[in-house]
């Protein structure tokens, strides 16, 4: 988006620059033509070199005899620049000549030397005329020369045949400069709403999911990235939303089925001890451990659901105490080794370090790590066993727990720490409640760990958790 933002504020400020870069190059290119000029014989001179010729010829005059003569020199220059000479005596008439034009008058009176001296123009002559005097014996004399270009004489001597036509130069050049600007802005203008259009059918589209993405390119290309973004962000999400929903009316399912099951064994064996016939005390026994066994299961199952929602919304307190964290794990080990359900399972125990102080919370880490051990221990078989790792360096901690079970596909460990997602191997303890490992994953994660799974089917799962030290 910004970037596209830059790129519209770019081709503003390019249309801008470039009409005032064309201005910029007319004015100099006229200013040029009209400051210089060209000589007879092809070369470029500013366009004041006929008046600076004018004061310096000056020299070129001398008086032989009280008679007006030029010397070779100044004949030179006439004869290379192709400039007509008069040498007018103090009366206004003609005493000396050289390359006169035929327009030229043999004399003049002083009104016509002044229009002379202010236009420089002979009627009908192509030349430009300058008037220079020198004084000889108290007497100035005066001297035209008549240059074969047109000069016009304003406060600048500029180009005459350019500056007359300049001004209609200049304002056909500024009305297409203001043209070109008008019809770019327009142009662009159009281009823009159009874009802009189209962005927002894009937008529309993506709303209603039924957007497709459009190879386009130009200022605006970054844009279009982030909404082809943005759909497969929404579409990723789409689907996510989906496939959780489809979990958790899954898991739904099985939950209430789960709540059922063991209430279904509750009910008749309470309906049993209702009725009047005498019961031995073995049977009052094994009817009372049945319903005990399904109600703590039904706790279980309860306060799984509330865990979830507390840890979900942050809702649990951190109780962190520091504890040797090797001789925590050994007595977690010992203890579900302990449990007749267990006690011929092999958990291998292997870590180079004596003691590892850490500061955790003892009843959410106990929870975490029965949940990984049990979950192998149920999802496994009677030969599955167990290694537990510890790992330990300057920065972090690492505990991996790992088993040689029947292992998982790549979509079942991506499902794996999802709440409600149950696996698929769980006929050995269809009561799971599919949060374990989503509990799991919050204690770590509420520690500041990490935890990740790798399986392989048929080789086995290994959880890898990491603790920093820092």
């Amino acid at each position: 988006m910004r970037k596209s933002g830059y790129r519209t504020i770019y081709h503003i400020y390019l249309i801008f620059f470039l009409s005032l870069l064309g201005v910029l190059i007319t004015a100099i290119v006229l200013f040029y033509s009209l400051v210089t000029t060209k000589t007879s014989k092809g070369s470029i001179v500013k366009s004041d070199w006929p008046i600076s010729f004018t004061e310096d010829f000056r020299s070129q005059i001398i008086f032989v005899d009280d008679t007006a003569k030029v010397k070779q020199s100044g004949i030179e220059l006439l004869y290379e620049n192709d400039i007509g000479l008069q040498i007018l005596a103090p009366s206004g008439v003609e005493i000396f000549n050289y390359q006169k034009p035929e327009q030229a008058e043999d004399s003049y009176s002083n009104a016509e030397l002044l229009y002379l001296s202010q236009t420089g123009q002979i009627k009908g002559s192509e030349t430009t005329s300058f008037i220079g005097t020198i004084n000889h014996l108290m007497n100035d004399y005066f001297y035209i020369l008549h240059f074969p270009m047109k000069i016009t004489k304003v406060t600048m001597h500029l180009n005459g045949e350019k500056f007359t036509g300049g001004k209609t130069i200049v304002l056909l050049i500024v009305g297409i400069l203001f043209t070109v600007v008008l019809l770019s802005g327009i142009a662009y203008g159009f281009w823009t709403v159009q874009t802009m259009t189209r962005l927002t059918g894009s937008i529309r589209e993506i709303a209603a999911r039924s957007y497709h993405p459009l190879p386009i390119g130009g200022a605006f290309r970054d844009l279009y990235n982030s909404l082809d973004t943005l759909d497969k962000e929404i579409k990723a999400s789409d689907r996510l939303r989906e496939q959780t929903e489809k979990i958790r009316e899954e898991w739904i399912t099985n939950i209430t089925h789960d709540l059922k099951t063991p209430l279904s064994p509750i009910k008749g064996y309470a309906e049993i001890l209702q009725d009047n016939d005498t019961k031995t005390k073995e049977q009052l026994e094994r009817y009372a451990r049945v319903i005990l066994k399904n109600a703590a299961y039904m706790e279980a199952l309860i306060n799984d659901l509330k865990l979830t929602y507390q840890l979900e919304n942050d809702m649990l307190p951190l109780n962190r105490q520091e504890d040797n964290l090797i001789r925590f794990l050994k007595e977690l080990v010992i203890d579900i080794l302990n449990n007749p359900e267990f006690e011929n399972r092999t958990i291998h125990f292997q870590t180079a370090a004596d003691k590892i102080i850490y500061s955790f919370d003892h009843m959410l880490l106990s929870r975490a790590f029965h949940n990984l051990i049990i979950n192998a221990f149920v999802h496994g078989d009677e030969n599955t066993e167990i290694l537990l790792l510890v790992l330990v360096s300057d920065t972090s901690i690492q505990i991996d727990v790992s088993d040689n079970g029947k292992g998982m596909t790549g979509e079942e460990t991506a499902l794996l720490f999802q709440r409600y997602y149950r696996g698929t191997n769980t006929e050995h303890k269809p009561e799971g409640t599919g949060l374990g490992l989503a509990i799991t994953k919050s204690i770590v994660e509420l520690h500041g760990g990490t935890i990740s799974v790798s399986s392989i089917p048929g080789v086995g799962t290994n959880f890898s958790i990491h603790f920093s030290l820092n």
